[in-house]
């Protein structure tokens, strides 16, 4: 008998409505994983054997977010919970999805088609029930990630399975077994068959964890990095012929990756790819303009795997900028046109958080003191107000037309820049007067 606490009252009562009208039900899965490490749990899955027809009728507020497969959201106190009928999986057809799903009353058999046996554990909070079918516990406490029963059978039913295993691996902080990685190599051909999207949500919480190169690293020994990041693959054993760097372009990027924030996707992602055009672009020692061609190596990257619009160009911003050079001899009117060409002020701290993850995965580790000076150089002309962009001009496009007798078109735009440009090195020519009366010298 083994007394998990903190479970949600929403938990035990979602349990104790499904058993009160003659159904078996378990908490299920991470949750019951994440308890016995001492991990905070994000998620709180069920399991029953009442059929998805019959669940909504005992609950006020049911989601069908999966009713093919047996799962609704039951909604409960704002809170949404997984609740998925006992499953006995039939053959799979697409790397991802059974081609029949056939519910059954058995707990045991449910568990048998799960996907590693730390995540084969189901819990009932009033018997304080643990089953345990597959050695899930002892696995935990040897810290292995074992498939429960074949691992090319596994992999083989659903592609993204072994993504997941070294996911895990990286979340954990866990080995996966010999037999379990040697098994997705064999199995790449229905990971590739995985849609992008489910990909992309793998490789996003993969990213979440301290150490994702722990992860990143078992894609590369597995083919996985290959089949989904053939572009990081590329830069394994590219080496870095100078006194900053200690390790080749794939594990550089790896331990920046290690060094970003692991609360900041963005800036992880960034770090992930901040030098994956290296391989590209060296000549000798040099790797010339590895940070524009990266910018949109890492556009193309994203795209593949459907991350947002904003990721994207968040993201490959931060790669082309990421080579910038500070110096004490910088104007304030460099300083501004450093904002304006990284694309303004909100960009200024995920860039900094990139060049400090970049530097710490580097042999001579340049001191930060140059970023906290050009902080507070930014943050002056922040005080100070001074135009950065030209929709901070005091004059705008139909001041512009009106003037010039000058219909819609883009020689407004052509003008409004040139005055930015102008201000940029006079802030004090920011006045609507002023603006105006140079808006008729510019040819």
């Amino acid at each position: 008998m083994i007394k998990l606490d903190n479970i949600p009252p929403e938990v035990n009562q979602i349990i104790k409505t499904l058993k009160s009208h003659g159904s078996q039900a378990y908490l299920v899965g991470g949750s019951i994983r994440d308890q016995l490490l001492g991990l905070p749990v994000n998620e709180w899955d069920i399991t029953t054997s009442a059929r998805p027809e019959e669940v909504p009728k005992l609950f006020a507020k049911v989601i069908p977010t999966g009713i093919d497969f047996g799962t609704v959201t039951v909604l409960l106190e704002g809170k949404a919970f997984e609740v998925t009928t006992f499953r006995a999986d039939e053959k799979y057809v697409d790397g991802r999805h059974p081609d029949n799903v056939r519910f059954c009353q058995d707990i045991h058999q449910d568990l048998s088609r799960r996907d590693f046996t730390i995540n084969a554990l189901a819990y009932d909070p009033e018997s304080k029930e643990l089953i345990d079918d597959f050695g899930g516990q002892n696995d935990l406490k040897a810290k292995i990630i074992r498939t429960v029963g074949s691992p090319i059978e596994r992999f083989s039913e659903d592609g993204l399975r072994s993504v997941r295993a070294c996911r895990f691996a990286a979340k954990l902080g866990f080995i996966i077994e010999a037999k379990t990685l040697a098994a997705i190599n064999q199995t790449l051909a229905t990971t590739a068959k995985v849609a992008p999207e489910r990909i992309h949500d793998e490789l996003a919480k993969l990213l979440s964890a301290k150490e994702p190169s722990i992860g990143l690293e078992y894609m590369r020994q597995t083919s996985l990095l290959k089949l989904i990041l053939p572009e990081l693959e590329r830069c394994v054993g590219v080496t870095q012929p100078n006194e900053y760097h200690e390790y080749d372009v794939y594990w550089h990027n790896l331990k920046a990756c290690d060094a970003a924030s692991a609360d900041n996707l963005v800036v992880r992602l960034a770090a992930l790819f901040h030098d994956i055009e290296k391989p590209s672009c060296q000549v000798e020692e040099t790797f010339y303009d590895h940070d524009q061609k990266g910018g949109e190596t890492t556009a193309n990257i994203l795209r593949r795997l459907k991350f947002s619009k904003l990721e994207i160009e968040q993201v490959s911003n931060l790669v082309t900028q990421h080579m910038f050079n500070y110096t004490s001899d910088w104007n304030d009117s460099a300083v501004r046109r450093f904002i304006r060409r990284i694309g303004g002020v909100q960009n200024v701290a995920p860039l900094f958080a990139l060049r400090r993850a970049d530097t710490n995965a580097m042999k001579s580790k340049v001191g930060a003191e140059y970023l906290t000076k050009l902080q507070k150089r930014i943050d002056k002309i922040i005080v100070e107000e001074d135009a950065l962009r030209v929709t901070d001009l005091k004059v705008d496009g139909n001041d512009i037309m009106k003037i010039l007798k000058l219909k819609p078109g883009p020689r407004v735009g052509e003008i409004l820049r040139a005055l930015l440009n102008q201000v940029l090195d006079n802030p004090e020519l920011n006045e609507k007067n002023k603006l105006l009366e140079l808006a008729k010298t510019i040819k």
